[in-house]
């Protein structure tokens, strides 16, 4: 299990700490887009979860990679490929959320590493949505707290 903290910050950006079951801990400060980054977090939970990843980006923090390794310029290497599938999906809904409108199942898989149902489509879109309401009603200083399992569907 992952614990993920984001501490919110006066500028709406988050201060991203992960606790690893071993007690081992790896953080993240943005100050470029800052306030991005935290709606790009919660984008990853949601994927990962909603649509049962296991090595996305909380994933591979939870097996003991560094935030700073998930670059795939760490010590670590290149990225696994499902690490790969899951940023290019979150890319997707960051996109869409961007956009103001939201995408049909063709308009996601045309551009999709896999074709997404309309139901994972869904299911994500409703995470992230409780998610970010979650988020945005939390005043600065405090904390959104998350656990990711690597086991079993992951619980808010």
């Amino acid at each position: 299990m992952l614990q993920i903290e984001i501490v919110k910050q006066p500028d709406g950006a988050g201060v991203l700490r992960c606790v690893r079951q071993d007690g081992s801990v790896t953080w993240q400060k943005q100050t470029k887009h800052a306030a991005h980054f935290a709606l790009h977090d919660l984008t990853h939970y949601a994927v990962e979860t909603a649509l049962g990843y296991r090595r996305g980006f909380f994933g591979l923090i939870a097996e003991g990679w560094d935030v700073d390794d998930t670059t795939g310029k760490g010590a670590r290497g290149a990225l696994p490929a499902e690490a790969v599938e899951v940023e290019r999906i979150v890319g997707l809904f960051d996109a869409e959320r961007g956009s103001g409108v939201l995408w049909s199942p063709e308009e996601f898989n045309e551009f999709a590493p896999r074709a997404l149902t309309d139901a994972e489509i869904q299911s994500v879109r409703t995470l992230r949505a409780a998610l970010f309401h979650q988020w945005f009603a939390i005043a600065p200083g405090q904390k959104m707290e998350l656990k990711f399992e690597l086991t079993s569907a992951a619980s808010s």
